[in-house]
């Protein structure tokens, strides 16, 4: 492709990084899909949404062990002296199915679900 005078020969995007990016939006961002909190996070003493949200952004840890597919849809965080745990599910825009295509977002919703390790 020509842009501007600049010949630019961007590769498309593989599955499973097209799928991380979607996922690093949310996460980084909370846009792009639902961010939802388990009862248990939420009652732990000095919770600070602003706090996990930030955690959640920083979050940097993925390796083979966790990210075995490259999706970047799981981690582990620490926040108010708890570890915490966070997972990334992809739903049919009426939240009830599966969906037919992770990596493409007019047919996914996308939620990450925060929660204490005892609740996974």
């Amino acid at each position: 492709m020509i842009d501007g005078g600049q010949v630019s020969f961007a590769q498309p995007l593989s599955r499973g990084e097209a799928i991380a990016r979607l996922n690093d939006k949310l996460r980084k961002t909370a846009s792009g899909g639902r961010i939802m909190i388990t009862r248990g996070v939420q009652h732990q003493m000095g919770h600070d949404t602003a706090g996990l949200l930030r955690a959640l952004a920083e979050y940097d840890g993925f390796d083979v062990d966790n990210d075995p597919h490259g999706e970047r849809d799981f981690g582990d965080v620490e926040v108010y002296g708890q570890a915490l745990l966070w997972k990334i599910d992809y739903y049919d825009l009426e939240l009830e199915f599966g969906s037919p295509d992770p990596a493409d977002p007019a047919v996914t919703a996308r939620v990450l679900t925060v929660m204490l390790e005892s609740e996974y």
